[in-house]
Protein backbone atom coordinates (compact mmCIF):
# COMPACT_ATOMS: atom_id res chain seq x y z
CA UNK A 1 0.00 0.00 0.00
CA UNK A 2 1.33 3.18 -1.00
CA UNK A 3 2.38 6.02 1.51
CA UNK A 4 -0.40 8.61 1.55
CA UNK A 5 0.39 12.29 1.07
CA UNK A 6 -0.88 15.95 2.09
CA UNK A 7 -2.09 18.12 0.22
CA UNK A 8 -2.21 21.81 1.11
CA UNK A 9 -4.77 23.95 -1.01
CA UNK A 10 -4.87 27.67 -0.84
CA UNK A 11 -7.82 29.15 -2.57
CA UNK A 12 -7.81 33.26 -3.53
CA UNK A 13 -10.97 34.72 -5.15
CA UNK A 14 -14.61 33.85 -5.65
CA UNK A 15 -17.21 30.66 -4.78
CA UNK A 16 -16.12 28.86 -8.09
CA UNK A 17 -12.58 28.78 -6.78
CA UNK A 18 -13.74 27.43 -3.78
CA UNK A 19 -15.53 24.63 -5.41
CA UNK A 20 -12.78 23.87 -7.95
CA UNK A 21 -10.33 23.61 -5.08
CA UNK A 22 -12.67 20.85 -3.56
CA UNK A 23 -12.65 18.92 -6.67
CA UNK A 24 -9.06 19.41 -7.39
CA UNK A 25 -8.73 18.05 -3.64
CA UNK A 26 -11.15 14.84 -4.74
CA UNK A 27 -9.14 14.61 -8.39
CA UNK A 28 -5.73 14.28 -6.01
CA UNK A 29 -7.44 11.74 -3.55
CA UNK A 30 -7.10 8.88 -6.29
CA UNK A 31 -3.69 9.67 -6.52
CA UNK A 32 -3.05 9.14 -2.80
CA UNK A 33 -3.18 12.66 -1.28
CA UNK A 34 -5.09 13.63 1.51
CA UNK A 35 -5.63 17.76 2.64
CA UNK A 36 -4.12 19.18 5.31
CA UNK A 37 -4.64 22.60 6.89
CA UNK A 38 -0.85 23.79 6.65
CA UNK A 39 1.91 23.88 4.48
CA UNK A 40 4.44 22.94 6.60
CA UNK A 41 3.81 19.36 6.47
CA UNK A 42 2.64 19.28 2.96
CA UNK A 43 3.75 16.99 0.41
CA UNK A 44 2.36 18.94 -2.41
CA UNK A 45 1.30 23.05 -2.03
CA UNK A 46 -1.31 24.47 -4.52
CA UNK A 47 -2.15 27.71 -5.46
CA UNK A 48 -5.93 28.37 -6.37
CA UNK A 49 -6.13 31.48 -7.84
CA UNK A 50 -8.45 34.39 -8.71
CA UNK A 51 -7.21 37.04 -11.25
CA UNK A 52 -10.00 39.70 -10.58
CA UNK A 53 -8.67 41.59 -7.69
CA UNK A 54 -6.07 44.58 -7.83
CA UNK A 55 -2.63 42.98 -8.88
CA UNK A 56 -3.82 39.35 -8.01
CA UNK A 57 -0.18 37.76 -10.18
CA UNK A 58 1.96 39.96 -7.72
CA UNK A 59 0.55 38.90 -4.81
CA UNK A 60 0.92 34.94 -6.05
CA UNK A 61 4.18 35.26 -6.79
CA UNK A 62 4.78 36.66 -3.27
CA UNK A 63 3.08 33.94 -1.70
CA UNK A 64 5.05 31.33 -3.69
CA UNK A 65 8.13 33.19 -2.39
CA UNK A 66 7.24 32.63 1.39
CA UNK A 67 7.54 28.84 0.03
CA UNK A 68 11.02 29.25 -0.78
CA UNK A 69 12.21 27.81 2.73
CA UNK A 70 9.79 24.96 2.79
CA UNK A 71 11.20 24.14 -0.38
CA UNK A 72 15.21 24.10 0.33
CA UNK A 73 14.57 22.31 3.07
CA UNK A 74 12.46 19.54 1.25
CA UNK A 75 13.41 18.95 -2.23
CA UNK A 76 10.57 16.68 -3.11
CA UNK A 77 7.88 19.07 -2.35
CA UNK A 78 6.04 19.90 -5.30
CA UNK A 79 4.29 23.59 -5.67
CA UNK A 80 1.23 23.79 -8.18
CA UNK A 81 -0.24 27.09 -9.48
CA UNK A 82 -3.54 26.41 -10.26
CA UNK A 83 -7.07 29.14 -11.47
CA UNK A 84 -6.72 32.57 -13.97
CA UNK A 85 -3.60 33.69 -12.93
CA UNK A 86 -2.39 30.59 -13.55
CA UNK A 87 -4.35 30.49 -17.14
CA UNK A 88 -3.01 34.33 -17.90
CA UNK A 89 0.38 33.49 -16.54
CA UNK A 90 1.16 30.45 -18.05
CA UNK A 91 5.03 30.13 -18.69
CA UNK A 92 6.01 33.06 -17.13
CA UNK A 93 5.03 31.59 -13.56
CA UNK A 94 7.86 29.24 -13.78
CA UNK A 95 10.10 31.86 -15.34
CA UNK A 96 9.78 33.90 -12.64
CA UNK A 97 9.74 31.30 -10.22
CA UNK A 98 11.68 27.95 -10.89
CA UNK A 99 10.79 26.50 -8.09
CA UNK A 100 7.08 25.85 -9.31
CA UNK A 101 6.65 22.42 -10.72
CA UNK A 102 3.53 22.81 -12.09
CA UNK A 103 0.52 24.96 -13.84
CA UNK A 104 -2.64 24.54 -14.08
CA UNK A 105 -6.07 26.70 -15.87
CA UNK A 106 -9.23 26.25 -14.36
CA UNK A 107 -10.38 24.67 -17.44
CA UNK A 108 -7.87 22.00 -17.43
CA UNK A 109 -7.57 20.76 -13.46
CA UNK A 110 -9.52 17.22 -13.99
CA UNK A 111 -5.87 16.83 -15.75
CA UNK A 112 -3.76 17.49 -12.28
CA UNK A 113 -3.30 14.08 -11.41
CA UNK A 114 -1.18 13.52 -14.24
CA UNK A 115 0.47 16.60 -14.16
CA UNK A 116 1.41 15.95 -10.78
CA UNK A 117 2.99 12.40 -12.04
CA UNK A 118 5.10 14.12 -14.89
CA UNK A 119 6.17 17.01 -11.80
CA UNK A 120 7.17 13.43 -9.95
CA UNK A 121 9.15 12.66 -12.34
CA UNK A 122 11.31 15.98 -12.66
CA UNK A 123 9.93 17.64 -15.62
CA UNK A 124 7.52 20.50 -15.45
CA UNK A 125 4.50 20.56 -15.99
CA UNK A 126 2.00 22.75 -17.81
CA UNK A 127 -1.51 22.98 -19.07
CA UNK A 128 -3.72 26.18 -20.16
CA UNK A 129 -5.50 24.77 -22.61
CA UNK A 130 -9.11 25.01 -23.31
CA UNK A 131 -9.60 21.31 -23.78
CA UNK A 132 -12.92 19.77 -25.78
CA UNK A 133 -13.64 17.13 -23.22
CA UNK A 134 -15.50 17.70 -20.06
CA UNK A 135 -13.73 17.89 -17.02
CA UNK A 136 -16.86 17.46 -14.93
CA UNK A 137 -17.62 14.01 -16.63
CA UNK A 138 -13.45 13.27 -16.33
CA UNK A 139 -13.45 14.00 -12.24
CA UNK A 140 -14.60 12.04 -9.83
CA UNK A 141 -17.70 11.30 -8.24
CA UNK A 142 -18.43 13.22 -5.40
CA UNK A 143 -20.11 10.52 -3.61
CA UNK A 144 -18.91 8.75 -0.42
CA UNK A 145 -19.74 8.16 3.00
CA UNK A 146 -17.74 11.16 4.14
CA UNK A 147 -19.86 13.77 6.00
CA UNK A 148 -19.80 17.77 4.91
CA UNK A 149 -21.18 20.66 5.87
CA UNK A 150 -24.81 21.93 5.25
CA UNK A 151 -24.41 23.97 2.81
CA UNK A 152 -22.12 23.63 -0.86
CA UNK A 153 -21.59 24.90 -4.10
CA UNK A 154 -22.21 23.43 -7.29
CA UNK A 155 -21.10 24.92 -10.38
CA UNK A 156 -23.87 24.62 -13.44
CA UNK A 157 -22.06 27.38 -15.63
CA UNK A 158 -18.68 28.18 -16.88
CA UNK A 159 -17.04 31.39 -19.18
CA UNK A 160 -18.63 34.13 -20.23
CA UNK A 161 -19.65 35.59 -23.47
CA UNK A 162 -19.97 39.63 -22.57
CA UNK A 163 -16.47 40.92 -22.69
CA UNK A 164 -16.79 43.81 -20.60
CA UNK A 165 -14.22 46.25 -21.08
CA UNK A 166 -12.90 45.83 -17.42
CA UNK A 167 -13.02 41.77 -16.96
CA UNK A 168 -10.63 39.08 -17.78
CA UNK A 169 -13.08 36.33 -17.42
CA UNK A 170 -13.61 35.30 -20.89
CA UNK A 171 -9.66 35.21 -21.43
CA UNK A 172 -9.67 33.15 -18.40
CA UNK A 173 -12.21 30.84 -18.04
CA UNK A 174 -12.97 30.79 -21.98
CA UNK A 175 -16.62 30.51 -23.38
CA UNK A 176 -19.84 30.05 -21.86
CA UNK A 177 -20.39 26.28 -21.68
CA UNK A 178 -23.58 24.76 -19.27
CA UNK A 179 -23.38 21.45 -18.01
CA UNK A 180 -26.26 19.29 -18.38
CA UNK A 181 -28.85 18.93 -15.89
CA UNK A 182 -28.69 15.65 -15.31
CA UNK A 183 -25.23 15.69 -14.11
CA UNK A 184 -25.91 18.71 -12.15
CA UNK A 185 -28.88 16.74 -10.50
CA UNK A 186 -26.67 13.96 -9.92
CA UNK A 187 -24.20 15.56 -8.20
CA UNK A 188 -26.84 17.76 -5.71
CA UNK A 189 -28.13 14.27 -4.75
CA UNK A 190 -24.66 13.11 -4.20
CA UNK A 191 -24.11 15.71 -1.64
CA UNK A 192 -27.34 15.66 -0.41
CA UNK A 193 -26.77 11.95 0.77
CA UNK A 194 -23.55 13.59 2.52
CA UNK A 195 -25.19 15.80 4.67
CA UNK A 196 -25.84 19.49 2.33
CA UNK A 197 -28.94 20.78 2.82
CA UNK A 198 -28.41 24.07 0.81
CA UNK A 199 -26.66 24.59 -2.72
CA UNK A 200 -25.92 27.60 -4.19
CA UNK A 201 -25.30 27.01 -8.32
CA UNK A 202 -22.51 29.03 -9.32
CA UNK A 203 -21.18 30.39 -12.58
CA UNK A 204 -19.53 33.62 -14.01
CA UNK A 205 -22.99 34.41 -15.69
CA UNK A 206 -25.31 32.13 -13.94
CA UNK A 207 -28.71 32.74 -15.41
CA UNK A 208 -27.40 32.55 -18.61
CA UNK A 209 -27.33 28.61 -17.85
CA UNK A 210 -28.45 27.18 -21.20
CA UNK A 211 -27.96 23.12 -20.36
CA UNK A 212 -28.95 20.26 -22.10
CA UNK A 213 -32.15 19.12 -20.21
CA UNK A 214 -33.13 15.70 -20.20
CA UNK A 215 -35.91 16.19 -23.28
CA UNK A 216 -33.00 17.09 -25.43
CA UNK A 217 -33.44 20.73 -25.51
CA UNK A 218 -31.54 23.31 -23.73
CA UNK A 219 -32.61 24.60 -20.11
CA UNK A 220 -33.60 27.61 -18.69
CA UNK A 221 -31.79 28.35 -15.09
CA UNK A 222 -35.58 28.38 -14.03
CA UNK A 223 -35.81 25.25 -15.22
CA UNK A 224 -32.98 23.66 -13.50
CA UNK A 225 -34.20 25.42 -10.31
CA UNK A 226 -37.45 23.37 -10.62
CA UNK A 227 -35.65 20.50 -11.43
CA UNK A 228 -33.88 20.63 -8.06
CA UNK A 229 -36.23 21.65 -6.34
CA UNK A 230 -37.61 17.92 -6.65
CA UNK A 231 -34.94 16.63 -5.07
CA UNK A 232 -35.53 15.28 -1.33
CA UNK A 233 -33.64 16.26 1.14
CA UNK A 234 -32.13 19.24 -0.22
CA UNK A 235 -34.15 22.38 1.24
CA UNK A 236 -32.85 25.72 0.10
CA UNK A 237 -31.03 27.07 -3.53
CA UNK A 238 -29.29 29.90 -4.47
CA UNK A 239 -27.37 31.12 -7.22
CA UNK A 240 -24.51 33.92 -8.00
CA UNK A 241 -23.23 35.18 -10.20
CA UNK A 242 -25.80 36.95 -12.72
CA UNK A 243 -26.48 39.38 -15.27
CA UNK A 244 -28.58 42.01 -15.91
CA UNK A 245 -29.31 40.97 -19.55
CA UNK A 246 -30.11 37.44 -18.53
CA UNK A 247 -32.64 37.82 -16.26
CA UNK A 248 -35.36 35.33 -17.83
CA UNK A 249 -38.94 36.17 -17.61
CA UNK A 250 -38.96 32.49 -16.15
CA UNK A 251 -36.30 33.30 -13.59
CA UNK A 252 -38.05 36.25 -12.32
CA UNK A 253 -41.01 33.95 -11.83
CA UNK A 254 -39.20 31.41 -9.79
CA UNK A 255 -38.58 33.65 -7.18
CA UNK A 256 -41.87 34.27 -6.57
CA UNK A 257 -42.97 30.60 -7.06
CA UNK A 258 -39.83 27.84 -5.68
CA UNK A 259 -40.39 27.89 -2.23
CA UNK A 260 -36.76 26.30 -1.99
CA UNK A 261 -35.20 29.03 -3.92
CA UNK A 262 -34.05 31.94 -1.18
CA UNK A 263 -35.09 35.61 -1.38
CA UNK A 264 -31.50 36.96 -2.26
CA UNK A 265 -30.25 37.88 -5.43
CA UNK A 266 -26.76 39.40 -6.25
CA UNK A 267 -26.98 41.00 -9.28
CA UNK A 268 -24.27 43.24 -10.22
CA UNK A 269 -24.55 46.90 -12.25
CA UNK A 270 -21.03 48.20 -11.81
CA UNK A 271 -22.42 51.79 -12.56
CA UNK A 272 -25.36 53.99 -12.47
CA UNK A 273 -24.24 56.17 -15.36
CA UNK A 274 -25.67 55.13 -18.84
CA UNK A 275 -22.24 56.84 -20.38
CA UNK A 276 -20.16 54.63 -17.98
CA UNK A 277 -22.19 51.87 -18.93
CA UNK A 278 -21.90 51.62 -22.38
CA UNK A 279 -17.80 52.45 -21.70
CA UNK A 280 -17.57 48.95 -19.78
CA UNK A 281 -19.68 47.44 -22.63
CA UNK A 282 -22.23 46.28 -20.21
CA UNK A 283 -25.62 45.83 -23.10
CA UNK A 284 -27.89 47.89 -20.13
CA UNK A 285 -28.70 51.30 -18.92
CA UNK A 286 -29.42 52.64 -15.00
CA UNK A 287 -33.06 52.88 -16.13
CA UNK A 288 -33.81 49.12 -17.48
CA UNK A 289 -31.77 47.61 -14.48
CA UNK A 290 -33.75 50.04 -12.17
CA UNK A 291 -36.89 48.86 -14.09
CA UNK A 292 -35.89 44.84 -13.92
CA UNK A 293 -35.43 45.81 -9.92
CA UNK A 294 -38.90 46.85 -10.07
CA UNK A 295 -40.51 43.12 -11.61
CA UNK A 296 -37.97 41.53 -9.27
CA UNK A 297 -39.78 42.84 -6.30
CA UNK A 298 -43.36 42.69 -7.88
CA UNK A 299 -42.12 38.67 -7.81
CA UNK A 300 -40.90 38.53 -4.76
CA UNK A 301 -41.32 41.64 -2.40
CA UNK A 302 -39.20 40.77 0.50
CA UNK A 303 -36.31 39.88 -1.80
CA UNK A 304 -32.77 41.17 -0.71
CA UNK A 305 -30.39 42.41 -3.59
CA UNK A 306 -26.53 42.61 -3.35
CA UNK A 307 -24.41 43.84 -6.22
CA UNK A 308 -21.14 45.37 -7.28
CA UNK A 309 -20.16 48.61 -8.09
CA UNK A 310 -16.71 49.97 -9.82
CA UNK A 311 -15.72 53.20 -8.38
CA UNK A 312 -13.61 55.77 -10.53
CA UNK A 313 -13.66 53.70 -13.75
CA UNK A 314 -11.75 55.25 -16.76
CA UNK A 315 -13.10 58.78 -17.36
CA UNK A 316 -15.45 58.65 -14.82
CA UNK A 317 -16.72 62.00 -13.94
CA UNK A 318 -18.05 63.58 -10.85
CA UNK A 319 -21.61 63.82 -12.50
CA UNK A 320 -20.95 60.19 -13.66
CA UNK A 321 -20.35 59.13 -10.11
CA UNK A 322 -23.78 60.99 -8.46
CA UNK A 323 -25.63 58.86 -11.24
CA UNK A 324 -24.08 55.85 -9.08
CA UNK A 325 -25.18 57.17 -6.18
CA UNK A 326 -28.52 58.19 -7.22
CA UNK A 327 -29.00 54.17 -8.54
CA UNK A 328 -27.83 52.96 -5.26
CA UNK A 329 -30.22 55.70 -3.19
CA UNK A 330 -33.54 54.26 -5.50
CA UNK A 331 -32.86 50.36 -5.27
CA UNK A 332 -31.54 49.84 -1.76
CA UNK A 333 -29.22 47.08 -1.29
CA UNK A 334 -28.79 44.89 1.62
CA UNK A 335 -25.02 44.37 0.45
CA UNK A 336 -22.82 45.70 -2.03
CA UNK A 337 -19.57 44.37 -3.11
CA UNK A 338 -17.43 47.72 -4.16
CA UNK A 339 -13.63 48.59 -5.78
CA UNK A 340 -11.48 51.36 -6.86
CA UNK A 341 -10.78 50.50 -10.38
CA UNK A 342 -7.78 48.48 -11.28
CA UNK A 343 -6.41 47.60 -14.53
CA UNK A 344 -6.53 43.85 -15.55
CA UNK A 345 -3.76 43.55 -19.31
CA UNK A 346 -5.03 42.73 -22.00
CA UNK A 347 -8.75 44.61 -21.25
CA UNK A 348 -9.73 47.46 -23.15
CA UNK A 349 -10.15 49.40 -20.46
CA UNK A 350 -6.67 49.39 -19.13
CA UNK A 351 -5.42 51.54 -22.16
CA UNK A 352 -7.24 54.22 -21.56
CA UNK A 353 -6.77 57.67 -19.61
CA UNK A 354 -6.89 56.44 -15.68
CA UNK A 355 -8.02 58.74 -12.81
CA UNK A 356 -6.25 59.80 -9.81
CA UNK A 357 -6.62 57.33 -7.02
CA UNK A 358 -6.97 60.09 -4.39
CA UNK A 359 -10.31 60.67 -6.72
CA UNK A 360 -11.17 56.90 -6.61
CA UNK A 361 -10.60 56.63 -3.32
CA UNK A 362 -12.64 59.60 -2.19
CA UNK A 363 -15.53 58.42 -3.97
CA UNK A 364 -15.35 54.97 -2.86
CA UNK A 365 -15.56 55.86 0.73
CA UNK A 366 -18.62 57.89 -0.06
CA UNK A 367 -20.55 55.46 -2.05
CA UNK A 368 -19.77 52.66 0.65
CA UNK A 369 -21.06 54.87 3.53
CA UNK A 370 -24.58 55.27 1.32
CA UNK A 371 -24.17 51.26 1.17
CA UNK A 372 -23.55 50.70 4.97
CA UNK A 373 -26.38 53.06 5.86
CA UNK A 374 -28.73 50.81 3.89
CA UNK A 375 -27.88 48.08 5.06
CA UNK A 376 -27.89 48.83 8.68
CA UNK A 377 -31.54 50.21 7.72
CA UNK A 378 -32.70 46.51 6.11
CA UNK A 379 -31.05 44.67 9.30
CA UNK A 380 -33.16 46.81 11.37
CA UNK A 381 -35.82 46.16 9.78
CA UNK A 382 -35.61 42.25 10.63
CA UNK A 383 -36.12 42.78 14.25
CA UNK A 384 -39.45 41.40 15.56
CA UNK A 385 -39.46 39.20 12.30
CA UNK A 386 -39.59 35.74 11.73
CA UNK A 387 -37.21 34.33 9.65
CA UNK A 388 -35.59 30.72 8.60
CA UNK A 389 -31.79 29.86 9.62
CA UNK A 390 -29.67 27.07 8.58
CA UNK A 391 -27.05 26.67 11.28
CA UNK A 392 -23.49 25.76 9.74
CA UNK A 393 -21.42 25.27 12.54
CA UNK A 394 -20.53 26.07 16.36
CA UNK A 395 -20.00 29.54 17.40
CA UNK A 396 -16.98 31.00 19.08
CA UNK A 397 -18.69 31.70 22.22
CA UNK A 398 -19.57 28.53 24.80
CA UNK A 399 -22.88 26.95 23.44
CA UNK A 400 -23.27 29.51 20.68
CA UNK A 401 -24.25 28.29 17.22
CA UNK A 402 -23.74 29.86 13.87
CA UNK A 403 -25.97 29.96 10.29
CA UNK A 404 -27.59 31.99 7.80
CA UNK A 405 -30.98 33.27 7.16
CA UNK A 406 -32.82 33.02 4.09
CA UNK A 407 -31.51 36.77 3.26
CA UNK A 408 -28.06 35.36 3.86
CA UNK A 409 -27.49 37.12 6.78
CA UNK A 410 -25.50 35.62 9.78
CA UNK A 411 -27.20 34.50 12.63
CA UNK A 412 -26.10 33.44 16.03
CA UNK A 413 -27.65 31.96 18.64
CA UNK A 414 -27.06 30.08 22.31
CA UNK A 415 -29.10 27.37 22.24
CA UNK A 416 -27.75 24.08 23.28
CA UNK A 417 -30.50 22.14 21.37
CA UNK A 418 -29.10 23.72 17.78
CA UNK A 419 -26.75 21.31 15.80
CA UNK A 420 -24.95 22.07 12.52
CA UNK A 421 -27.59 21.11 9.60
CA UNK A 422 -30.31 22.28 11.80
CA UNK A 423 -33.29 24.10 10.07
CA UNK A 424 -35.05 26.81 12.53
CA UNK A 425 -37.79 29.43 12.12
Amino acid sequence: MSETKKLYIKTYGCQMNVYDSERMAEAMGGAGYVETDTPDDADMILLNTCHIREKAAEKVYSELGRFKGLKDAKPDLKIGVAGCVAQAEGEEIMRRQPMVDLVVGPQSYHNLPQLEAKARGGAKALDTQFPLDDKFETLRKRGGKARRGPTAFLTVQEGCDKFCAFCVVPYTRGAEVSRPVARIVDEAKELVERGVREITLLGQNVNAYHGAGPDGRDWSLAQLIWELDKVDGLERIRFTTSHPNDMSDDLIAAHGECGKLMPYLHLPVQSGSDRILKRMNRSHTAESYIRLIERIRAARPDILLSGDFIVGFPEETEADFADTMALIEEVRYGYAYSFKYSTRPGTPAAERAQLDEDVKTERLHRLQALITTQQRAIQDAMVGREVGVLFEKAGRREGQMVGKSDYLHAVHVSDSDVRPGDLRR
